[in-house]
């Protein structure tokens, strides 16, 4: 199982060997620009087999918990088992074809930014749904912008999202 994070030793794609230009087997499992298929049993894959689903953008050592964030285009995120030869870790994964649902109103990805849609889930909080009604739910608001603190919302902001990096209020009108 596959997923995203960073490693403990920085980012892999900086002094890495290079990987084969078709995104092929290398030494690392899972290395920057290679490419794997998705599901239970996920596993490397040269980039050109039918069976590639998506590119390993930035790769990490440890748990995604642990580790630095994936990239706000990453689509999912794969956890790579310790058993495996790399080490454990995880990858951030981008989708080879559309749709990206790390995308901005793309309805998923392991990131929510501005741009998104959300529907609330009944418990209080609220999901990522696709702004263009192709998802399972229909989106109740979209993220406009985003800023340090509820005070720099602008009016006529329905509701506050919590999100990553330094501006971590999301603000949210109604669709």
């Amino acid at each position: 199982m596959l997923t995203a994070g960073c490693s403990s030793d920085g980012d892999r794609s900086a002094g890495r060997s290079a990987a084969p230009p078709d995104g092929g087997h290398g030494p690392v499992l899972l290395d920057v620009d290679e490419c794997g298929s998705r599901g239970h049993n996920a596993r490397e894959t040269l980039c050109t087999r039918a069976e590639a689903v998506a590119r390993v953008i930035a790769r990490y050592d440890g748990r995604p918990a642990d580790g630095p964030l994936c990239p706000l285009t990453t689509d999912f995120v794969l956890r790579i088992s310790p058993s495996h030869r790399a080490g454990g870790g995880y990858a951030c994964m981008r989708n080879l074809e559309p749709p990206h649902p790390g995308d901005p109103g793309g309805g998923g990805g392991p990131h929510t930014v501005v741009g998104d849609c959300v529907h609330r889930t009944g418990d209080g909080r609220v999901k990522e749904t696709a702004c263009d009604g192709s998802g399972a739910y229909e989106p109740e608001y979209t993220i406009g912008s985003a800023h340090p603190d509820r005070a720099r919302c602008p009016a006529g902001t329905a509701l506050y999202i919590r999100l990553t990096g330094e501006s971590p209020v999301g603000c949210a009108r109604r669709v």
